[in-house]
């Protein structure tokens, strides 16, 4: 019996291997397709395909719904046993329901040797199968900070000589680590020499992607980085990482490795590019690929990847390419993402514009500095609604207070050709906090009360009399934030009430913030969340809200998130998740305020340029993160903190820099941010041609990423 099984997997990969040799497929945004020469056949639509694998008898498929597997494309089987789920909660008018769905999968990839060995990672695990993915077992993650990006696995010796089934993993902020599962006491080792680090900061920057190669009567693997054009191999011996290839650009995206027996291919903005490694040297240059860009211009939707038969790869083997979306950088799918696009402006306190002097001195600034957007606050930082609402719900709920008449204020701005931006506060809200008995609010579960941050600090006592020593005493000092449960369909329907009102009122966007939980306080632990279905968590909670958002308005939406989640791949604390979240919104708009870092962060000599390099570097990491799906639109910061680089650098020349860093890497927009709407530190608005007027920035106009923004 076990020979008979053994001869029929042999014959299934044998006649698989011959079938794969033949056949080319597309996996899109809506599923998978067939090519054949030029007629497209769609086999498989449940969820987008991301990846494809071909291993053994069977062709394995990432997907939006976990793991499909399929050994002859006409029936496919899910793989997802063991595999976390995330519960999504679903409002329809009044009445809650709810999905659940496999959580994101970062990566999967297929053992070189056993066609039964896979692995894969969400943003919290590793996981591995020995079956072809019947089973998957957590390996854990090599940090207590979600992320995961990339994941390989291949055969190693260990520290005896012995091969040992190994698998590797990269972290968005801690690197590389490996793991050897079947050692006696396995868990993850960091290995991060020789990756090239991002000056200032301690950790290497993010790997995108790991390949295994048969080569040299071995098995080698190579890798590359996210956010740099760099590739590495691996030299295990050392534990360590040998560069064979740079780019001459500053910032660049290397992804979706593929081994050809004589070089790699790698999916980069606009272009499918390649490198030999024979011979194994450092090469300086790589050749453009445009061999299928008439079979691809076939596929219907996005395409995100394609399996190549070998019999279109003139001679370097069957290929499966990843991260496709990148060939087309400049067509994003969010559904507003045209009427959203290079939209520049200020933020306003609602206060200055309800008068007309006041408004018109705002509008004047806008065009004296060539801005064509205004983002206005409709429910503020208390929760104070600031227009006059006629709606039941809002007017049920909410505070109001002296805000503006929405008609007359939406006709002046569109007769000076102002996209108006409503933006309301979502989750901090001290107003909806206290209605209906604190209905609504985040709870204190030790005092059984609604719940406040605070932060205990030290205070001095003053000597009671001359000659006494000064005492001191811990107190407690309560953080002036008020939150909302993020979990409760009834805080989502009021904000979208809002938000509905405002775009039948004229408004062109809504733009929601604090869209996240609550991050400060020492009694951080106490906070509870009486709306917490079963299942959920911070990231299911945000995109419940944003999926009943998307579903309501029919408007953009853009959302303002920490500047850190923009800048790595992970919503820790927060639940703000670009990868997530992005499926939903229009516009991102990350808050990349220099004085709001580490004020060492990207401090490198010249000390100056830390406002370019911050927005040049950090809206190109957004951008390729959110995967084509927004418009990432930073904010700018036009304000002066009391900072020790503020201290020596903050002038108009600074808020300038950040400008050009936004145009030099993206150039999709910003929004100027100054919460007392003073603006005398801005200037015009560049052009794509003006050259950078100070010391040398990190690259030039000729190497501008024009692939992603409005040039």
């Amino acid at each position: 019996m076990k020979l008979t099984f053994r001869l029929l997997v042999i014959y299934l990969t044998f006649t698989g291997f011959v079938y794969a040799q033949n056949v080319f497929l597309a996996g899109t945004d809506n599923g998978l397709v067939r090519i054949e020469g030029k007629k497209t056949t769609r086999l498989w639509e449940k969820a987008d395909v991301r990846k494809i694998i071909h291993s053994g008898a069977y062709w394995y498929f990432l997907t939006g719904a976990g793991i499909y597997a399929s050994s002859d494309l006409s029936s496919f089987e899910e793989r997802n046993t063991g595999l976390p789920v995330k519960v999504i909660k679903l409002l329809d008018n009044g009445q809650k329901t709810f999905s659940r769905e496999i959580q994101v999968l970062k990566d999967l990839e297929a053992h070189p040797t056993n066609p039964l060995i896979l692995v894969t990672a969400t943003k919290d695990a590793v996981y591995l199968t020995r079956d072809g993915g019947m089973n998957w077992k957590s390996m854990g993650l090599n940090s207590i900070t979600s992320g995961a990006k990339a994941v390989s696995v291949l055969d190693l010796p260990d520290s005896a000589g012995k091969l040992q089934l190994t698998i590797l993993m990269s972290h968005p902020i801690y690197g590389v680590s490996w793991c050897q599962p079947d050692a006696k006491s396995p868990g993850w080792v960091e290995m991060n020499t020789g990756l090239e680090k991002v000056p200032s900061i301690r950790w290497p920057d993010e790997v995108a992607d790991m390949v295994t190669v048969s080569a040299n009567n071995s098995i080698e693997l190579y890798a590359s980085q996210t956010f740099m054009p760099r590739i590495y191999k691996l030299d295990w011996a050392a534990k360590k990482f040998v560069p064979v290839w740079s780019g001459s650009n500053y910032i660049d995206t290397i992804e979706g490795l593929a081994f050809t027996g004589n070089s790699l291919l790698f999916t980069s903005p606009e272009n499918i590019r390649e490198i030999p490694l024979n011979p194994a040297v450092p090469t300086k240059a790589s050749t453009t690929l445009t061999d299928w860009d008439s079979a691809f211009s076939l596929v219907p939707g996005n395409i995100l990847c394609a399996w190549i038969p070998e019999s279109l790869t003139n001679h370097r083997g069957s290929l499966s390419l990843s991260e496709l979306w990148l060939l087309k950088p400049a067509e994003r799918s969010g559904a507003y993402t045209p009427l959203a696009n290079l939209k520049k402006g200020n933020y306003l306190p609602v206060h200055q514009v309800t008068t007309i002097e006041g408004y018109d001195a705002h509008i004047k600034t806008l065009k004296d500095n060539k801005l064509n957007m205004l983002v206005v606050d409709m429910k503020d930082d208390v929760g104070f609604i600031r227009y006059n609402s006629r709606d039941s719900l809002v007017l049920q709920k909410g505070k109001m207070r002296t805000g503006i008449d929405v008609e007359p204020f939406v006709k002046k701005a569109k007769e000076n050709g102002i996209y108006l931006v409503a933006r309301i506060v979502v989750f901090k809200d001290k107003s909806l906090a206290s209605w209906g008995s604190s209905r609504y609010a985040v709870w204190d579960k030790a005092e059984g009360k609604a719940w406040q941050g605070y932060m205990n600090v030290v205070q001095k006592i003053p000597a009671s009399t001359e000659g006494t020593a000064a005492l001191t005493e811990n107190v407690k000092k309560n953080i002036e934030e008020y939150w909302v449960d993020p979990y409760s369909e009834e805080v989502w329907e009021y904000n979208i009430a809002i938000a509905k009102e405002l775009v039948s009122r004229g408004f062109d966007e809504i733009q929601f913030d604090y869209i996240r939980f609550p991050t400060d306080g020492d009694n951080l632990d106490n906070a509870s969340y009486r709306w917490k279905d079963t299942g959920m968590d911070k990231e299911s909670a945000l995109m419940s809200f944003l999926s009943y958002a998307r579903a309501q308005i029919a408007a953009p939406i853009s959302i303002d998130i920490y500047g850190a989640n923009g800048w790595y791949r992970t919503g820790a604390r927060t639940g703000q998740d670009v990868e997530l979240l992005s499926r939903y919104v229009d516009v991102i708009c990350p808050m990349f305020y220099p004085s709001h870092f580490e004020q060492d962060f990207l401090a490198q000599d010249p000390a100056q340029e830390r406002p370019y390099r911050i927005f040049y570097y950090g809206t190109y990491r957004n951008t390729i993160i959110a995967r084509n799906h927004v418009i990432v639109r930073p904010w700018v910061q036009a304000f002066y903190l009391n900072v020790s680089y503020d201290r020596t650098y903050y002038n108009p020349d600074y808020v300038q820099k950040e400008i050009y860093g936004a145009r030099d890497s993206i150039n999709q927009g910003y929004t100027y941010w100054n919460n007392s709407g003073r603006y005398g530190d801005l200037r015009p608005d560049i052009e794509l041609t003006t050259p950078y007027p100070w010391l040398t920035p990190e690259t030039g106009y000729d190497k501008v990423r024009p692939a992603f923004g409005g040039r």
